[in-house]
């Protein structure tokens, strides 16, 4: 629609995920209205982050050191790991403050429809952390949708013949919401995982 500059940097935002053709030609207007300043430090922020933050060798969160500040811990557990997909993943169970174990990002769930399988995932590095004899527990937190539920029985069959103990997060009705609103999927996992009182 635009022409030159302003309309390659609307395609460039409109890439990134989450961000449709109206919210990047938003941000690409701002980012031309703003100071110079506010964009030269946009610009300086992303050079940072390519420059400085790599994936922590052991458990594939990001970090700007070798291994992440929660694998560099040593209060933390190191008998029970907490599979994700995806580092995001991590910070919202580290909000809760319920888990004081450690991660694993896989970097996905497989899907094949989009082309990823077991082999795109971190999965062969789980499997040789669980060589270690420490490890006692294995929770499963791969998103409660078709390609979480499919990586998470793959890596319970993969896992349980090792004798370690696999668990999967609940799923159920969100505080705070409405029965009439929930979906028959949503709905019938609440029954299942109900618990006494």
């Amino acid at each position: 629609m635009y022409e030159g500059a302003i309309q390659d940097l609307i395609d460039a935002l409109g890439r990134l995920p989450g961000i449709g053709p109206k919210s990047a030609q938003r941000i690409a207007f701002h980012i031309l209205q703003a100071d110079s300043e506010v964009a030269a430090n946009l610009v300086e922020a992303v050079r940072t982050v390519k420059e400085r933050v790599k994936f922590c060798t052991q458990c594939g969160n990001v970090s700007e050191e070798t291994e992440c500040r929660i694998c560099r811990d040593p209060r933390r557990d190191g008998t029970k790991i907490c599979v994700v997909e995806e580092s995001k993943d991590v910070i919202a169970i580290e909000r809760t403050r319920e888990f004081r174990g450690k991660y694993h990002v896989l970097g996905g769930a497989i899907s094949p429809i989009d082309g990823i399988g077991p082999d795109q995932l971190r999965i062969r590095e789980l499997m040789q952390r669980l060589s270690d004899s420490s490890i006692t527990e294995i929770i499963l937190a791969t998103d409660p949708n078709l390609e979480g539920e499919a990586t998470a029985t793959y890596l319970a069959r993969l896992i349980k013949p090792m004798g370690i103990n696999v668990s999967r997060l609940a799923s159920g009705l969100p505080v705070g919401g409405d029965l009439e609103y929930a979906d028959e999927v949503t709905l019938g996992r609440a029954f299942e995982g109900r618990t006494n009182l």
